[in-house]
């Protein structure tokens, strides 16, 4: 039996297949916080926000010399800290609005249960490719000095547009990840190579 056609190989395959649809159904329902958010804090879609302290950034110098097993440690890094920011984004909302806006609070609570979901994902496919999974010690940035009301909604703009570009390079990881060929250790596109 070639390693292409292996039941880890295909199990791979099926892994990567779910979490390609976990991650487009996590855009899309990021993309409506985003708008739902925007329009709830007041704030211009357009505005500008600095890179946010805590927040990974998913564009990635040389994307095609990275490792399968590189992707996953780096989506898996990225996931757990948008676990953090987005817990911590909650439970200021329910500060700052109380009740008021509820909905806005169970889509941020529904966006948290995906990115929790994913990441558990992401460790499923890390045990398959036997590769030790990084410990809970990493679950995200230490929390941030206390922000005015205004930065703390500059700084969930940024983490919601962040968590965005992440689900769209986490499809792009597993679709790299998906395909046949080398081990996952290998650099894809490498061996591919003329």
């Amino acid at each position: 039996m070639a390693a292409a056609d292996s039941p880890s190989a295909a199990l791979r395959r099926d892994l990567c297949s779910r979490g390609i649809r976990l991650a487009g159904k996590m855009r899309a329902d990021v993309v409506d916080l985003l708008d739902a958010y925007v329009e709830q804090q007041g704030l211009d879609a357009s505005a500008s926000v600095a890179a946010v302290e805590g927040v990974p950034l998913a564009a990635v110098e040389r994307w095609d010399e990275q490792t399968g097993t590189q992707r996953l440690l780096e989506n898996l890094a990225a996931y757990r800290a948008f676990r953090a920011l987005l817990a911590q984004m909650l439970e200021e909302q329910r500060e700052q609005l109380g009740e008021a806006d509820a909905g806005l609070g169970r889509a941020l609570a529904a966006v948290l249960l995906q990115v929790s979901a994913f990441a558990y994902h992401l460790e499923e496919l890390l045990r398959l490719e036997s590769r030790g999974i990084p410990g809970a010690e990493e679950d995200g940035p230490p929390p941030p000095p206390r922000l005015s009301l205004f930065e703390q909604k500059l700084r969930g703009l940024g983490v919601l547009r962040e968590l965005a570009q992440w689900a769209v390079r986490s499809v792009r990881d597993l679709r790299q990840l998906a395909k046949p060929g080398p081990a996952t250790g290998a650099a894809p596109g490498l061996a591919e190579s003329p």
